[in-house]
């Protein structure tokens, strides 16, 4: 067998957080390329997630900026960038969510290829004002295993203390913000950042996996990695009435750099009567 397209290439990655761990073993040992990290740039500076820095541009955008900067300070041709977002679940708003996102930027093929993953997070979020509550928010925040930080008063006041993992520093974190708050309350919440948050290491890791599965799967037509579903056609047949369903028929599979597309069916020829809206209304 040929060896991968990036067998060999040196592929920048900045971070301050410890991504690297999770991501160099895999992509290694699958691609034989050489991850280098960098952290010689404050990632900080592009956005946080206690939000004393508003992140510029969407997710995406972070991400690519990322990955550019690495390249520039390590001098590849290729860079790997990492970002998360949290928010409301998207079924019914009441739960924490996480989505990650990898961009692998190949500037000399003129590609960039995205790994994405999401699902349930570990953040939470509450005003404390006694030590009993504080105890009750460890136990539903994972602490210590996940970190914390904590601010005086409110969600947005500038005194952060973060990375709060032990229960040593957690006291005397909370008696130090008490003692600023202007109202006796302290404002926790699960530090989001990778290395603080093993729940979000996981989702970076199966981003990672997508990603993966991306760069390994390469054109027919000009052997570039990246060739993957970019949109898929509804209207699979319910296999009960044979009434088109919201269901994928099929797949269109393109090339991110010759723009090859090819239109496949999906593996199944019918739909369960029970995704059907005739059958199940």
């Amino acid at each position: 067998m040929n060896p991968h397209p990036y067998h060999g290439q040196a592929v920048a990655l900045l971070t301050q957080h410890g991504k690297q761990t999770l991501l160099q073993d895999p992509l290694q040992q699958a691609l034989g390329c050489q991850l280098l990290h960098t952290d010689s740039y404050d990632t900080d500076q592009l956005g946080t997630f206690t939000r004393d820095i508003a992140r510029a541009g969407t997710q995406i955008d972070a991400a690519r900026k990322k990955a550019q900067i690495g390249m520039q300070l390590l001098n590849t041709q290729i860079g790997l960038a990492s970002e998360g977002a949290f928010g409301p679940d998207p079924f019914f708003g009441m739960s924490s969510w996480n989505t990650e996102l990898l961009i692998w930027i190949d500037q000399q093929r003129g590609i960039e290829i995205m790994g994405w993953a999401q699902g349930a997070a570990r953040s939470e979020q509450a005003s404390i004002r006694t030590q009993a509550e504080l105890a009750q928010f460890c136990l539903e925040a994972g602490f210590p295993q996940h970190g914390l930080t904590l601010r005086p008063d409110h969600e947005h006041h500038p005194q952060i203390r973060k990375g709060i993992h032990e229960q040593q520093v957690l006291q005397q974190a909370f008696a130090a913000c008490l003692a600023e708050s202007a109202n006796g309350v302290v404002w926790v919440e699960n530090d989001l950042r990778a290395h603080c948050n093993p729940t979000r290491q996981q989702m970076i890791r199966q981003a990672g996996d997508d990603l993966l599965r991306k760069l390994l799967s390469l054109c027919p037509s000009c052997s570039s990695p990246g060739y993957w579903i970019s949109s898929q056609r509804s209207g699979l047949p319910c296999s009960d009435c044979h009434t088109p369903t919201r269901l994928p028929l099929t797949e269109i599979w393109q090339c991110p750099a010759c723009e090859l597309s090819e239109e496949k069916p999906q593996a199944r020829a019918f739909a369960d009567p029970a995704q059907c809206d005739v059958c199940n209304p």
